[in-house]
């Protein structure tokens, strides 16, 4: 029996924005809010709820990449300043099946052609394990911002 899942990835379309932030944040609270403070779960809320932020996605200023399956938004990617991710959450029913790293994958091919030379990541603790996987190392221990629990990464394309 086949278990490989096939999906689609490209850029969001406007249209897609408000179904992108709650997946984020559906994923959030599943995956890593249980280890947040009351604050950074009230200011990761605030993140994808914030209007500027959509504002930009809306003008070109912040690159948002979707999977789907049909029609379906099963991951999303963010990225700031053309090489900060911001956002990287997959929905639980499609963890462990390649969608984060293709995410990446496609992220970078497009990043390189753009002159992009190196990307960062404040990861969550949830995801520190998966950036090492694919090759982004630690630039400072875990820090804590806001009750936002992270650990600066970088990664040399």
């Amino acid at each position: 029996m086949d278990s490989r899942v096939y999906y689609e990835v490209r850029p969001l379309y406007k249209n897609e924005w408000e179904e992108a932030m709650q997946l984020a944040w559906d994923t959030f609270l599943i995956f890593e809010a249980p280890d947040y403070s009351v604050k950074g779960v009230h200011n990761f809320k605030s993140f994808v709820r914030d209007p500027l932020l959509k504002k930009m996605f809306t003008y070109g200023e912040y690159i948002a990449i979707g999977a789907f399956i049909d029609r379906r938004m099963i991951g999303i990617l963010g990225v700031r300043n053309t090489n900060h991710v911001s956002l990287l959450f997959v929905d639980q029913e499609y963890h462990r099946k390649g969608v984060a790293k293709s995410l990446i994958r496609r992220y970078f091919r497009e990043a390189k052609k753009e002159g992009v030379t190196y990307v960062t990541v404040n990861s969550s603790p949830y995801a520190v394990g998966f950036y090492h996987k694919i090759g982004f190392t630690n630039v400072k221990d875990e820090l804590e911002k806001d009750g936002i629990r992270f650990t600066p990464m970088r990664i040399e394309l």
